[in-house]
């Protein structure tokens, strides 16, 4: 993210991602076939569509691993497919899966086929390390994960242990790829608070600005920390800077009153979908609205449950992806997701269909083999890394960094007439 922010930013501005959370909830359910069958038929009806999705699909990539000429590269997956966070999870899982099928249907990688493993780790730190042992215990050659910021970094220090290159989505804090093993699709925290002061300077947005964001998080507050420092420079008063934490997420009208009193024109919102829900409903039952700009933790606020769609008209956010884009690849895949999954795409399930295709093209480069060790993949892909060019989903002409950072063009989306539109 050097470059982008020397580069990109002048442009159009995007953003990273990616949550950070710590919900708790029930078993995975891509473990969904160990359970008892009380268990299963304690399940909803969306769980065991979404157990079965997954097994099948590993079932499938098994079978086709076990005819490939070049045998299997195991591709190993973490996130939360359950929980509070599981909209990012699941965007993830899906867009992978989507991806394996397309590379397997297209001769592979290196003439071997994919399989994919995706566990549940409910974006809880503990679970996200117990699943990635279970994927190192059935073979996993290379981790693209994880998906939330808090685990990334626990999973991170594992990965580094073992030599085992990892590949996150959307794990956009710093310490998510402090090692050398470790990239990232997404754009880092300190970049979208830079880049999002920048965006709203630079298109005249406002002056007096707000802040509500959440000081438990890594994610939240690193953004609003650089934030704070570019808006300076940017003509921005930051008039009102008001913290929540992971156990006061529910009331946000002492926060939505100091920026009311203090005539903040823009509420900056560096945090998730289900506070920001909650934050734009009551800003409305007090007759409170400002423009709302946000970063892509923001990303699923349309799909938040019981949630008036219609107070999100006009939000902005920072996102490397827009569902509504006409190019080509764009089109192609957010039409294959919809037949597959029934829903249009978010911004986290392009990272990891981008992620999918970065893993394919570096381990070609590498020429990686399914009979080498996980060190040796990792070194091959490591060093392939900054030698690749790829037009991806969120951003064409992607490169990396021997720190792991991508190079890339950002974007901007606000909401209009409920959906996500390119600016």
């Amino acid at each position: 993210m050097r470059r982008f922010v020397s580069v990109g930013l002048a442009a159009v501005m995007a953003a990273s991602l990616t949550a950070c959370g710590g919900s708790k909830t029930e078993t995975p359910a891509t473990e969904a076939k160990t359970e008892t069958s009380a268990a299963k038929e304690a399940k909803t009806e969306a769980e065991k569509k979404e157990a079965d999705t997954t097994e099948a699909a590993k079932a499938e990539g098994e079978t086709a691993a076990a005819t490939g000429e070049g045998g299997v590269f195991k591709i190993g997956g973490i996130g939360p497919i359950t929980g509070d966070a599981a909209i990012y999870g699941l965007a993830v899982k899906n867009a992978a899966e989507l991806a394996v099928k397309e590379i397997n249907e297209n001769g592979g990688i290196n003439g071997m086929t994919v399989s994919f493993d995706f566990q549940d780790d409910e974006s809880d730190t503990e679970k996200s390390v117990n699943a990635y042992n279970k994927l190192k215990d059935d073979g996993m050659q290379v981790l693209m994960g994880t998906v939330t910021t808090n685990p990334c970094i626990a999973v991170a220090a594992e990965t580094k242990n073992d030599n085992m290159f990892q590949l996150t989505p959307s794990g956009s804090a710093v310490e998510c790829i402090q090692n050398d093993n470790a990239f990232r699709i997404c754009f880092s925290d300190p970049n979208q608070g830079i880049a999002s002061a920048q965006y709203i300077g630079e298109n005249k947005l406002a002056t007096k600005v707000a802040v509500i964001y959440d000081s438990s998080s890594v994610y939240s507050s690193g953004i609003y920390a650089k934030f704070n420092e570019e808006a300076a420079n940017q003509g921005i008063e930051v008039v009102s800077a008001e913290a929540f934490t992971a156990d006061s997420k529910t009331d946000f009208t002492v926060q939505l009153q100091k920026a009311k009193d203090a005539g903040a024109e823009l509420v900056f919102l560096p945090i998730y979908y289900s506070e920001a829900a909650l934050i734009l409903t009551q800003a409305n039952t007090m007759g409170y609205a400002p423009i709302f700009f946000g970063c892509d933790g923001l990303d699923g606020i349309l799909t938040v449950d019981n949630f008036d769609t219609a107070l999100a008209e006009g939000v902005m956010l920072l996102t490397p992806f827009a569902a509504d884009a006409q190019d080509e690849a764009t089109q192609n895949f957010v039409n294959a997701y919809k037949e597959a999954y029934g829903e249009i795409p978010n911004q986290f399930a392009a990272d990891s269909y981008d992620a999918i295709y970065t893993i394919k093209a570096a381990a070609e480069k590498g020429g990686v083999t399914a009979d080498m060790s996980v060190s040796d993949i990792c070194e091959a892909i490591k060093a392939a890394m900054t030698e690749i060019t790829v037009d991806g989903l969120t951003g064409e002409g992607i490169t990396w960094s021997a720190d792991g950072e991508p190079s890339k063009a950002p974007k901007a989306v606000k909401i209009v007439d409920g959906a996500y539109t390119a600016q």
